[in-house]
């Protein structure tokens, strides 16, 4: 059993609200595929990271987890490219952790 995890922005560089309409679609298609959906959404997350001129940049993320038997890559990385457009960002986080169900 594998958990998959998507870490999302709330906002964009220009401050703008990128969840707001977006994730309902988001959350749609996940329980769609998978047949449920963990949202952590209410206190979302800081997220912080160095670019190229060592300057610290800063994102409010909510992360998303679903359960899956199997991790089919392809699909994963179809869907994080089509949530990088649709938020227009240069990367999303998507990882898979294997668990156990206890």
């Amino acid at each position: 059993m594998h958990l998959i995890q998507i870490l999302l922005p709330v906002f964009g560089n220009d401050g703008e609200d990128l969840l707001r309409e977006a994730y309902p679609g988001i959350r749609d298609e996940l329980v769609g595929r998978f047949g449920g959906l963990t949202a952590f959404i209410q206190s979302p997350a800081e997220g912080l990271w160095k670019d190229n001129g060592n300057s610290t940049g800063r994102d409010d993320i909510v992360m998303l987890e679903v359960m899956t038997s199997s991790v089919e890559k392809p699909w994963w990385a179809s869907y994080r490219k089509r949530r990088q457009e649709l938020l227009r960002q240069e990367e999303i986080v998507i990882r898979a952790l294997s668990m156990e169900k206890l």
